[in-house]
């Protein structure tokens, strides 16, 4: 299989001043600057509201088929005690990165309240 890995580090401060890593990959093609800053900056907003983030690896990959929509964002949070997991595939990356964010927000926001249910 063909890897093309383009792997972008952003250093941002969240909460407590804790610097994060970004990690974008894409496979089967080259990100233009403007698709990583787009992914960076919308993580961005979400990671800081939540604490124990350790890294967030992003995965582009463009399959090859016939089928419109064939490009598919993964994001995997690390952080302390669990980590997080979203897969969307749609017709552009855009898409499928904001659907895969709105994804991942569902599913830190669940595990923030069970946290607090405790």
């Amino acid at each position: 299989m063909l890897i093309k890995k383009h792997i972008q580090e952003n250093n941002f401060k969240p909460k407590k001043d804790k610097k994060m890593n970004v990690k974008i990959n894409s496979v089967h093609f080259d990100a233009d600057k403007k698709l990583e800053e787009f992914i960076t900056k919308k993580l961005n907003k979400v990671i800081q509201k939540y604490d124990n983030i350790i890294d967030v690896n992003v995965v582009l990959q463009l399959e090859n088929s016939q089928v419109k929509e064939n490009k598919i964002t993964e994001i995997k949070v690390n952080s302390k005690g669990n980590d997080f997991f979203v897969k969307k595939q749609t017709s552009s990356f855009e898409a499928s990165t904001d659907e895969a964010i709105d994804a991942l927000k569902r599913q830190l926001n669940k595990y923030k309240e069970k946290l607090i249910g405790r």
